[in-house]
Formats: C-alpha cells, structure tokens, sequence
C-alpha cells in the first residue's frame, strides 16, 4: 500500500462518517435522512430515492411523490418499519413525514449513535495506518527501500493518521453542535 493509497483510504473513511453522520435527525428536514432506507420493489431491494421523489417543502416536512403511485403503500410501510421514529402520512398520491422537534432524552441518544459512528471512523483510519505501516516493514524486510525511508514512511503515516482523526473529532463536534442546537 503506497502512501498516496493510505491517504486515500483515510479521506473514504471520513466520508463514510459524513455519510452515516447524515442519516442522523437533527430536527430538521432533511432528504439524507432516508439514504438508508430500502424498499422491497417488484421483489428487488431498491432505495427509496430511486423509486420517488424526495423534496424538504419546508423545515419540518420530508415530501415523498413516488415515481409509480402503485408504489406508495410499500414504500410507507418501509418508512414505518425503519428505525426512523417517523410516521408517514399517505395522501393518495404523495407521503409526508413531519419532522417533530427533538426530545432531551432523544438528542442525548444521537449525541451517542453519532459518537459511535465517530469511533467506527477512527478505528477504520487506525486499520488503515495498521496496514500502511505493515507495507513498509515488508518493503524494508525485502530490501526494496532502505531502514531511513521506512521510518520516514511510518512517521508520516502517523502524521497523516494524526491528522484523519482530528478531523473525525471536528466532523464529530460539528453534528453534536448540529444535534444539540434546539
């Protein structure tokens, strides 16, 4: 695994935190709130997002308008029975899920979820270096560079490790902000 590599691996890891960071309510509408969510179509597990349209018409409305209106009851049902909280509203022709404010008790629970997701990130960036640095000692073993550039390699390793963790800590402090701000 060259450096170039490790970086890369480092930065898809802060980005899969983002992406799990987004599936958290905030009390706002948001449409990533329902990344997650799949609904079984025709047999074939689908995501919500490529079976309707999903708009945010205000702050505290989710506004689902299937692409096939024969859709609407499964995808309801896969809303109702994911651990979203949220209950769907079905008119007929679109489905509106109301954003209720947070509760005290439940945004302590997303300060947690998101503290959790926070933790997968970083163990994910310290296997990341694991591997990184296992590469060098080998390279270093069969000779291929010297014992200098193997140290100079496991340090800026760790510095870019350093740096990947810190970010995961700001990402973190931003959707605790993010939670907790009534």
């Amino acid at each position: 695994m060259k450096f170039a590599e490790v970086e890369d691996h480092m930065k898809k890891a802060i980005e899969a935190v983002q992406r799990s960071f987004n599936t958290i309510r905030t009390g706002r509408a948001s449409t990533s709130l329902l990344d997650k969510i799949s609904v079984e179509y025709y047999g074939v597990p689908s995501s919500l997002k490529s079976l309707a349209n999903v708009s945010t018409p205000d702050s505290s409305t989710i506004q689902i308008q299937p692409y096939d209106r024969t859709s609407l009851s499964i995808i309801e049902k896969a809303i109702s029975m994911s651990d979203l909280g949220l209950m769907p509203n079905n008119d007929g022709s679109v489905i509106r899920l109301n954003i209720p404010p947070l509760t005290s008790d439940r945004r302590k629970e997303l300060v947690k979820l998101a503290a959790k997701y926070a933790e997968e990130g970083k163990v994910s960036i310290r296997n990341i270096r694991r591997d990184g640095i296992d590469t060098v000692k080998k390279q270093e073993k069969d000779k291929e560079i010297s014992e200098d550039e193997a140290r100079d390699l496991q340090d800026k390793i760790q510095k870019l490790t350093d740096k990947y963790i810190a970010e995961t800590e700001k990402v973190l402090a931003e959707k605790e902000k993010d939670i907790t701000t009534v």
